[in-house]
């Protein structure tokens, strides 16, 4: 992977924080240059100035907020405007809730769908034209080892994630005769911001959770070998394949079990 996107440009969603930092990261010492987009300028601007710094490559930022819909365009019209050729397009931009569906604001589950699905979607169709043109691209999408099975309390994350999952397995094979890869990249519980913002913290076994880097890392060399998909951790990889053997609605129970807010039985 060392040299694989050397010199050439990756956009990368979410680059704001937690596997976002850590794929910007890894790319930069690799001598990739880097656009990055996310809601939070201050951060933003404080990542790309210090890759640009220590790492010697060109960094462009662009803040932008994935749940509005015109927002893919809006990135797609800045790069394009820059003469920019995105040889890598990074759909990590993600977040969940966790909660009993009719306990949680409408608006944040549409936006949930919107940021995890549609504009995974839209960045996707907007980019891969000239990749296709050009013989050569990559697209990497941030899955979650939720994917695999229903999850109770973070039942509509789980579901855009599945969806996640089979568009990039689905459009891995579409693409193969273009020359283009595309990946998966499946984490389990990772250190980072996610379990905070989705309400969701007391569930996190810290001695679970895999590093940011580790993940980063996994993704961009199953990308580089032309898999479609990869779980990040042995443990993260036999829970989901084992859950092949067992009945749905007996994984799903189990998993309920596990999330259910204290109080319901």
């Amino acid at each position: 992977m060392k040299t694989e996107w050397q010199g050439k440009w990756a956009l990368v969603t979410g680059a704001s924080a937690g596997i976002g930092v850590a794929l910007a990261t890894q790319l930069a010492k690799c001598g990739t240059h880097l656009v990055l987009t996310a809601r939070r300028r201050e951060r933003l601007e404080k990542l790309g100035a210090t890759l640009k710094k220590e790492h010697k490559i060109e960094v462009e930022t662009f803040v932008a907020d994935l749940a509005q819909p015109n927002a893919p365009q809006e990135i797609h019209a800045y790069t394009n405007g820059k003469k920019l050729a995105i040889d890598l397009l990074i759909n990590n931009a993600g977040f969940g809730q966790y909660g009993e569906l009719t306990q949680v604001d409408p608006q944040r589950l549409l936006e949930m769908v919107q940021v995890n699905c549609a504009a995974v979607v839209h960045l996707t169709r907007l980019y891969l034209p000239d990749m296709i043109a050009r013989k050569r691209g990559d697209v990497l999408i941030l899955a979650s080892t939720a994917s695999f099975q229903a999850v109770p309390y973070i039942s509509t994350y789980a579901a855009t994630k599945a969806f996640d999952l089979l568009f990039a397995e689905g459009l891995a094979e579409e693409m193969k005769p273009h020359g283009i890869r595309v990946c998966a990249l499946c984490p389990g519980s990772t250190e980072s911001e996610f379990h905070v913002v989705a309400g969701q913290e007391k569930f996190t076994g810290k001695h679970a959770q895999e590093t940011a880097e580790k993940v980063a890392r996994v993704g961009l060399e199953a990308l580089a070998a032309g898999k479609s998909y990869v779980i990040s951790g042995l443990g993260n990889y036999l829970g989901a394949q084992s859950q092949r053997i067992v009945p749905r609605r007996l994984v799903t129970r189990i998993a309920a079990n596990m999330f259910r807010p204290d109080g319901k039985h």
